[in-house]
């Protein structure tokens, strides 16, 4: 299996729901930083897994609809905790859609799955990963 990995990163506001998050039910800041692998079995027809600056600017918008934002406030959130885990689904789904979508041009049909890290610290990360 092939992988090409990008990177970028999004700062958001958000509080935690129940005792098992301590200080952290308080709206609190977190700066993640965002691997996402794109894998394939096959190189395509150039050799690439896919385009790396396609792949770098869709991130770089499916991450937009969050940087700078308090996640409390998006009703499709309403009754979640955005934990790191859950926001690693949430941001691979939107990956995985924009895939399907054939927003990554020719190269990004031949991909078969996606892994997608939040890192919010250099000690604690959560990672999504499935087919597409």
């Amino acid at each position: 299996m092939f992988g090409l990995t990008v990177r970028d990163q999004m700062m958001v506001t958000h509080s935690l729901n129940g005792d098992v998050f301590g200080p952290a039910q308080k709206l609190h800041g977190t700066t993640y930083v965002v691997d996402v692998t794109f894998e394939r079995h096959q190189l395509d027809k150039n050799d690439l897994i896919v385009e790396a600056d396609l792949a770098v600017q869709l991130l770089r918008e499916v991450l937009g609809e969050f940087d700078m934002q308090n996640l409390d406030e998006r009703l499709e959130f309403e009754g979640r905790n955005t934990t790191t885990e859950f926001m690693a689904g949430v941001v691979f789904e939107r990956m995985a859609n924009a895939v399907r979508q054939g927003r990554l041009g020719d190269s990004g049909k031949g991909l078969s799955s996606l892994r997608v890290t939040l890192s919010g610290s250099q000690v604690v990360w959560a990672t999504y990963h499935a087919g597409i």
